[in-house]
Formats: C-alpha cells, structure tokens, sequence
C-alpha cells in the first residue's frame, strides 16, 4: 500500500537523532524500506528486489556535522560484494527534488532528470551490482558545493557498507562511481577527497561524463539559453551552504527581483529551465559583473576541481562540442590530473552535445565499471581518445543496444537483474 509522500522537510524520518554530531561521518543513523516503489519518471514501478533508505551522518562543506539520505536498491540476483554509487545530476538547491524523494512513485515529475536516470541505475542494477544513490546535496540542498558533495557521497559509502544486517551488502563490498553532469561534480569531488577525507575506503575507480569542473565557465555558457536556469539554481545552491555569499547576493540584488531570483531554491531542475529560459542571469543584479566580486570569486574558487589528486583510476568521457559544460576546462582538469600522477582514460565525443552523451556514453561507462567490477586491473597512466559517438565504439554498441531492450522491459515491470530476460 502506497504512503502518503511527505517532503524531505517535512518527513520526520530526515531529522537526525539527538547527539548525532557526536557519531564518526558514515554512520547509520536509521533505515527503512523505501515508503513508495522506486519508478521511473514516477509513474513506472520499477520490479527489484528490494530498496532501503539509510539516514547517515556526515560533514558539510563548512565542516559542520549533517544527516543526509542515500537510497539503496537490490536486484533480483544480486551480488551483494559489488556495489555501485551512482550520484545523479540532481541539479537542484530545493530539497524535494533530492533522489530519496522523486525516485518514488507519485512524487510527480519535478525531477525529471533524476528519475530518468533510474533508468541508468537499472542498467548497473542488470549487471547484479546493488546501487546506492546518495542525497549528496544534504539537507541545504546545497548544489555545486563540491566538498559538501564529495564528502556525503564517501559517507553514504561508508554507512551502505555498514548495513549488511539491513541490505546485505558486504561490509567489505567492491566499490565503484558513476555520474555524469552534476553526478559526476559529486562523483569527482568525492574521488578527489577520499585520500583525505575517507583512506579507510577502497574504491575500484570512478567513471564521470560531462564533469563541470569549473563552475564559473559553466554559469557563463548557460547563461542566455535554455539551461540558464541551472545558473540561479547554483548560486542559490552555494548560498544555501556559504553564509558570506548569501549576504553578498543579497546586498547587490535588484529588490524587485529578489523573488524571483530566489525561486530557483523552491522548485527542481525542469521547472527551473523553463522559469529562466534564455534569460540574462546578471541582469538580476545592480552589478552585472557580480561573480567578478571578492566573495564570490572566492566561493567559486574553493569549489573548482584539481585541488586534490584522485587516486582511484578514472574513466571520464565528455562531447567536444558540450554548451553546458564546457570542454576545455575539462581537459584542463585531465591534464593537471595527468601530470600529478593520476591514471584516467579519457574519451572525447565528436557527434554528441550534453544531454546525448548521457546516453550514447553510458555503454562505454558500463563496459569500464564491468572490467573494474569483474577484476581487470585500470591502466596505469593517461590515455585518450575521440570518437564519432561512443554509442558506435565496438564494445560498446552491443552493450547499449542490450540497455536499452532492458530498460524497456524494466518499465513494463520486468524483474530486473542478471537473468530476469528470457
């Protein structure tokens, strides 16, 4: 029987316990099964096994102690010593748009892109690995915070493992990243910081599409056109986790704007591009140069990718001609990583932009997760390539011809897991 959906603000299960400040970053807070079924864009139930929720303690970027959710899904035949994080592109600074909330049936359509992802989650779900799918915004919602997504994605980590009681995951699982766009902001950020932040974690590598690695080239290249909505959504997002930059936006914005400038933080990605299509961002401000400030500039600075060296092995793949993140601050980011030590391959996609190379890339990103999974060693050292499309590279063709029959089955209710198609 379906419950009634109650908000992330609103659902007692999100309030961490008196004195969990004083629990290590990882641990178990609370579990339940997920309230609703898992469905894909909300409305197709998804036929897994079984799928938890897991409030969990962790660190914001501040260093303050906060709880967040990541949602655990088990496939039919599942193989409870793999375990897939996948972060998704949340995209988002309003808390009812976080994973845990809109993958569930009857949350609407808010988030959108999230719940398409699901459909990802199903492909590595297919392989037999358990996915877990963190909230790693946290409770601030505080999109393209870098730190805060790094750390509550190596925590979610961290307390997943710890549930072998709840979920079966073995406590000493191999595991594994994906994400792509704002999930692989998080995916990056939490391969970056986990020789610090999280040494006690083994992680086989990290496969990241799209990452946007420099925030300030991406608020500029959206800015203007369709996706300048994601460019409220982000400032609002740090501003929900750095309380200089709030008063600073505060202080410079245009009074009879502020409303609808401060929209983005009350509504999901796919409202947000329609509020803000092809609108001039700065124009919200009396100075238009607003990033250009000394908070700001400082803001955007702490959240830029390359501080840190991954020691994990990475599989990144990004389009050349990608208008919401920018390619070559990726490269710039590849290259620094290469040249401190990191092992990456690195694909570059001719015939694709954004949004196609979430899908098309996805066959190559399984088929790198699968080796890593299945125990072939990443190479060592840097590698790249380009390609027409990576949905035609030949390994990857059949892969993603085989995803794509499966997720067709899995929205018709078919079990999914390896062996559930005749």
């Amino acid at each position: 029987m379906r419950r009634a959906m109650l908000t992330p603000a609103n659902d007692p299960f999100y309030a961490p316990p008196s004195g969990y400040e004083n629990s290590p970053p990882g641990t178990v807070l609370r579990t339940r099964p997920v309230p609703n079924k898992l469905a894909a864009f909300a409305t197709f139930p998804q036929n897994m096994a079984n799928a938890w929720q897991i409030l969990y303690r962790s660190t914001d970027a501040l260093g303050n102690p906060e709880a967040t959710v990541t949602t655990v899904m088990q496939p039919h035949n599942g193989d409870p010593s793999k375990l897939l994080s996948y972060q998704t592109a949340e995209d988002s600074a309003y808390s009812a748009c976080a994973p845990s909330y809109v993958l569930q049936t009857g949350s609407g359509l808010g988030g959108l892109v999230t719940q398409a992802e699901l459909l990802l989650m199903d492909a590595a779900l297919g392989q037999g690995w358990y996915v877990s799918t963190p909230d790693y915004e946290g409770p601030k919602s505080a999109f393209t915070a870098g730190i805060q997504a790094g750390q509550a994605t190596l925590d979610s980590i961290r307390a997943v493992l710890a549930t072998t009681n709840v979920t079966n995951v073995h406590a000493n699982a191999s595991v594994a990243l994906w994400g792509y766009s704002g999930g692989a902001l998080a995916s990056g950020w939490a391969a970056e910081l986990q020789p610090t932040y999280a040494p006690d974690l083994k992680l086989l590598g990290a496969a990241m599409g799209g990452t946007p690695s420099e925030l300030n080239a991406t608020l500029n290249a959206i800015n203007k056109g369709v996706f300048a909505g994601i460019a409220p959504a982000g400032i609002v997002g740090l501003c929900n986790v750095y309380p200089d930059l709030m008063n600073y936006i505060l202080q410079n914005i245009i009074p009879s704007k502020k409303d609808q400038f401060f929209k983005a933080g009350s509504q999901c990605l796919a409202a947000d591009a329609l509020t803000y299509a092809f609108q001039d961002i700065f124009s919200y401000f009396t100075n238009p140069n607003i990033l250009q400030g000394e908070v700001a500039v400082n803001v955007l600075e702490i959240n830029k990718m390359g501080k840190y060296v991954p020691k994990i092995p990475l599989y990144m793949y990004h389009s050349l001609n990608d208008e919401i993140v920018p390619f070559n601050p990726t490269q710039a980011l590849v290259t620094k990583y290469c040249s401190e030590g990191a092992s990456i391959e690195f694909v570059k996609d001719i015939a694709s932009e954004h949004g196609i190379l979430a899908v098309t890339g996805a066959g190559d990103a399984l088929l790198w997760l699968q080796a890593r999974f299945n125990g072939t060693p990443a190479k060592t050292g840097c590698s790249s390539r380009t390609t027409l499309s990576s949905a035609l590279d030949p390994g990857a063709l059949p892969v993603f011809g085989k995803v794509i029959f499966e997720l067709l089955a899995d929205l018709l209710g078919q079990p999914i897991g390896p062996g559930s198609l005749a």
